[in-house]
């Protein structure tokens, strides 16, 4: 009797220690460890890093990596055709990218959720009607409709992220409604329903929790999307006013300066690179992580 619950023990152990090795593995910990130093830098470098997006210092334009200023400092990374530092617009540019990101997912996910949830769990003819409104909006490309509202009203950090949450919604709700209709008639959700517990309820304790793992997965890649936009817009001109520092803008203000200054464009657009390929591995890994786990 001992032995076969040693034995129990022993099996019951190895699928936790195989989690915590994956956890473990260059895979997971490199793009964590390269999002957190983004993150730092977001929440605190622009305490460390003063920077004023509005000063133009001319007489420093278009210096090197490392070269001196006229206020004795250093440009690490040089400055712009305005003579502004770059180091300071990619640290104030990620803080602008992570609150975009953020927000873009916090709302998309609130209201995928919302939406997907309902539509799941009702079924009938309240899925019919919502999941035939997603199937319609989801024909828009949401980059054109978001570059549509973004050209027509007058640029802000709230316009942006309202424009990039139009359609963004959309993905949230298809998972979380696929996730509840196969968990609704489990036998855990029917006992509870025997037991007299409320819909809302029992929609909240009894389904959505198993919905987390999927979503999160999907709100790491939403976010590498997200920002990726984000800059395509300021890019083009339509996004961010110049008052706001965005590596979409930096790179656009490097096109004309390419052969000669070709920093402008290179470092925040390495940043934005970097960003944007480890929060697309991380997402990679989690669906393929959470793809395992439901599949077993």
């Amino acid at each position: 009797m001992t032995a076969t619950l040693a034995a129990d023990d022993v099996a019951s152990a190895q699928p936790a220690a195989k989690r915590r090795v994956r956890l473990r593995s260059p895979g997971m910990i490199g793009p964590l460890v390269i999002i957190g130093l983004y993150l730092l830098a977001a929440v605190i470098g622009p305490a460390l890093v003063p920077y004023d997006p509005i000063t133009t210092p001319l007489t420093d334009r278009l210096k090197p990596p490392g070269a001196v200023t006229s206020t004795g400092g250093t440009a690490l990374l040089g400055t712009d055709a305005l003579g502004r530092d770059l180091f300071g617009q990619i640290i104030h540019g990620a803080r602008t990218s992570v609150i975009i990101g953020v927000s873009v997912v916090l709302i998309s996910l609130g209201v995928g959720v919302l939406i997907g949830a309902v539509a799941g769990f009702r079924g009938g003819w309240v899925d019919a009607v919502l999941a035939r409104c997603i199937d319609i909006l989801q024909a828009f490309p949401g980059l054109v409709l978001a570059i549509v509202i973004a050209g027509i009203f007058a640029r802000s950090l709230l316009l942006v992220i309202i424009a990039l949450s139009v359609t963004n919604w959309i993905s949230f709700a298809r998972v979380t409604r696929g996730v509840v209709l196969t968990l609704r008639e489990r036998y855990w959700v029917d006992a509870a329903r025997l037991m007299g517990v409320p819909g809302p309820l029992l929609l909240i304790r009894h389904v959505l929790p198993f919905t987390a793992g999927p979503l999160v997965a999907m709100a790491t890649l939403e976010f590498a999307l997200v920002v990726l936009a984000e800059a395509g817009l300021s890019f083009l001109g339509i996004g961010l006013p110049s008052s706001i520092v965005s590596w979409g803008q930096t790179v656009a203000a490097g096109r004309a300066y390419l052969a000669t200054a070709w920093w402008i464009s290179a470092w925040p657009g390495l940043a934005l690179s970097v960003l944007v390929v480890s929060v697309g591995i991380l997402g990679d890994q989690l669906t393929a992580r959470f793809g395992r786990a439901r599949s077993r």
